[in-house]
């Protein structure tokens, strides 16, 4: 029962200690307020708002699936595989300035979450739309590294 209980909590919010922790170690890093950003770039205190949002609803994305039947092998790469490339977008963007290799990367990401979506829809549909801000908010962050990208 405690086991479970752990198992649980770690489905839930995992994302969100990590993007966290992630937020934490690159903030001397983050130089958004001193870019030029293209028409609809939102303050930046609206980053950590809406990402702790996105995190939690990919936590109780990922539980709700493990709740109602098996995560296979496959499912359970493409989900950490996402995480694992979102984390590292910010170091790439923010701590090493490449720009352009963040443009790509967060590219990637955007094929990572649809695809992610749609395997989660064909197991689970309430998993597959809780993560649809998530899919809205790294497509608007694409906008935004392409258009920082080409205005700096």
């Amino acid at each position: 029962m405690k086991n479970n209980l752990l198992k649980n909590l770690f489905y839930l919010f995992f994302p969100l200690i990590i993007g966290s922790l992630v937020g934490f170690i690159i903030a001397p890093y983050i130089d958004y307020s001193k870019l030029a950003k293209p028409p609809f770039a939102p303050p930046k205190i609206l980053f950590p708002i809406a990402w702790s949002i996105i995190y939690l609803l990919l936590g109780i994305s990922y539980y709700v699936l493990n709740k109602k039947q098996d995560v296979t092998s496959s499912e359970r790469k493409i989900y950490y595989t996402q995480l694992i490339v979102n984390y590292l977008w910010s170091f790439i963007f923010f701590v090493f300035k490449l720009r352009f290799l963040a443009l790509l990367w967060i590219i990637l990401l955007d094929v990572l979450v649809y695809y992610l979506i749609l395997i989660f829809y064909n197991k689970n549909k309430l998993s597959s739309y809780l993560n649809i801000p998530y899919a809205l908010w790294i497509t608007f962050a694409t906008y935004l590294t392409l258009g920082i990208f080409l205005l700096n």
